[in-house]
């Protein structure tokens, strides 16, 4: 399909493979490019130095073009970008809206700037900074989200911005591709599917959680980090709920030691990154140290397997997925099921 995101970064598909810490390294992003999507690489969870070997290990997989993913609110973001741009990276995504100046030094090295908003009001906000696209999430997708579905966000961005607008949460298969299209979007971003590919990294027990799932085992909770966070119920999500505050906080300063000891980051950088996230909200300090370490929390389970241990980040379509094609097997198959649903559609013109 030619859409202005297939033309704007150069992919042969209109589908995006979205930055999920600890699921989104070099060999998920390499396979997703190599089958025509654009892998985004995660970042927020690397120190600079692996960063750097991350990218290039990308590169000796794939000639395909693919993004790194920030979040913007960190104190190191500009030094990461500077490494993004020594490396040649030609496009960028944002876990939250980057600054003006962020988009600006991105966009005079050539880079295409591609945030990702759960708002009308921050779309048009980065579209008037510069930003080439935009990935709009509805409430559906996985981490923090908002409260809005994405049936009713996503044809408010396009009304409201020129620039490409990609459409995220609750994606999943060609149907929901002809779908975002038919609302006006240049395309879909996924992460929970491609996070359930055999190209992922992540165990194989806990994606049989994922398999196992229903729709109604996919949740929305504050408990985590004080935001609004999809993912599975797990007892730990829920002790977690119904722990008293001295419980919470006790758990959150554990979890921030690991996290310190793996990140290397100070007890000050962890607290500022914490608040960096509360977006205005009242947070506990427990709230704000969970929300530091949820790197912590999400690798538990993503990398080492303990999902008793750790938070399973998840979209609701956990719940209609269930099976682990290769990342060339599922653009493939969407990319047909897809045409198919098009020509069945322009079958209808003829009904009379």
């Amino acid at each position: 399909m030619d859409t202005p995101l297939t033309r704007l970064v150069g992919i042969r598909h209109p589908i995006v493979q979205t930055g999920m810490g600890w699921v989104a390294g070099p060999r998920l992003v390499s396979a997703a490019a190599n089958a025509g999507a654009l892998g985004i690489l995660a970042s927020a969870t690397m120190t600079p130095g692996r960063l750097r070997d991350a990218i290039r290990e990308v590169r000796s997989r794939t000639d395909a073009p693919f993004g790194v993913n920030l979040r913007a609110d960190t104190g190191d973001a500009a030094d990461r970008v500077e490494i993004m741009l020594a490396e040649g990276v030609r496009v960028a995504s944002f876990a939250l809206a980057p600054s003006a100046g962020l988009i600006a030094r991105l966009k005079d090295a050539g880079v295409v700037v591609i945030p990702s908003v759960g708002a009308r009001r921050h779309a048009e906000k980065v579209a008037a900074w510069g930003a080439d696209a935009v990935i709009v999430q509805g409430g559906e997708g996985g981490g923090h989200t908002g409260e809005v579905a994405t049936s009713v966000l996503l044809p408010q961005v396009v009304d409201a911005v020129d620039i490409p607008v990609v459409a995220a949460g609750g994606f999943f298969d060609g149907r929901g591709l002809v779908a975002a299209l038919a609302y006006g979007a240049a395309g879909v971003a996924m992460g929970t599917r491609f996070l359930l590919t055999s190209d992922s990294t992540v165990p194989d027990a806990v994606k049989a959680r994922y398999l196992a799932a229903t729709v109604r085992d996919v949740t929305v909770t504050r408990a985590v980090d004080g935001l609004p966070h999809r993912m599975l119920r797990t007892d730990l999500v829920t002790a977690l709920e119904e722990s008293g505050r001295i419980r919470a906080l006790a758990h959150a300063l554990r979890k921030a030691a690991g996290f310190r000891r793996l990140s290397g980051l100070s007890w000050r950088a962890m607290v500022r990154d914490g608040l960096a996230m509360k977006h205005g909200k009242e947070l506990s300090w427990s709230q704000v140290l969970l929300a530091a370490n949820t790197p912590m929390l999400l690798r538990s389970a993503m990398v080492d397997g303990r999902t008793d241990l750790g938070v399973m980040a998840s979209g609701q379509v956990a719940g209609v997925i269930d099976d682990l094609p290769s990342c060339a097997e599922l653009v493939e198959r969407i990319a047909k099921e897809a045409e198919e649903v098009l020509a069945q559609l322009a079958g209808l013109r003829g009904v009379r």
